[in-house]
């Protein structure tokens, strides 16, 4: 197989297309966000994963599990939640049944503007996925964003 196989070529082209529709959905997400709520998509997402945990033994995500689940290094993982935690906005407290380690789990205030910026993140994905649909390259890809369900959305449905 060459690297101008069709096969490659069109699989490059799928990647590419991909790309571009998370480069979209992300920079008309971070505007609405810092706008609306002075979050950027990261520290949404950092605030949605860890408001997410349940309570009790194994509840709580351990900080590779958080950095898996955004997408980032452990270390840019540390400095988001550093950061957050200074704005208040998330707490650290050790481990009940292991002193080494820590957990991190949103403050009271991380959760209201958690809660406040929930709808405008919902809509502004609207927007950029119906504003994405309007490009022939991209309108498939779109489709399968949206018929994506989860195991709680597909139990209700």
């Amino acid at each position: 197989m060459t690297a101008t196989a069709p096969a490659l070529t069109a699989l490059a082209h799928g990647w590419c297309a991909l790309s571009l529709l998370h480069g979209r959905i992300e920079s008309h997400l971070e505007h609405a966000l810092q706008a609306g709520h002075g979050l950027s998509v990261r520290e949404y997402s950092l605030l949605d994963v860890l408001s997410r945990q349940r309570d009790g033994e194994g509840g709580h995500l351990q900080m590779k599990q958080v950095a898996d689940a955004l997408v980032l290094s452990q270390s840019a993982t540390t400095r988001l939640v550093t950061r957050l935690e200074a704005r208040g906005l998330l707490a650290r407290y050790l481990c009940p049944t292991d002193r080494r380690g820590i957990y991190t789990d949103v403050s009271g205030e991380g959760q209201r503007l958690l809660e406040e910026a929930r709808p405008t993140n919902e809509t502004a994905l609207r927007e950029a996925l119906a504003e994405a649909a309007e490009d022939p390259q991209l309108e498939p890809l779109v489709r399968t964003v949206e018929a994506i369900r989860t195991p709680a959305a597909m139990a209700t449905a």
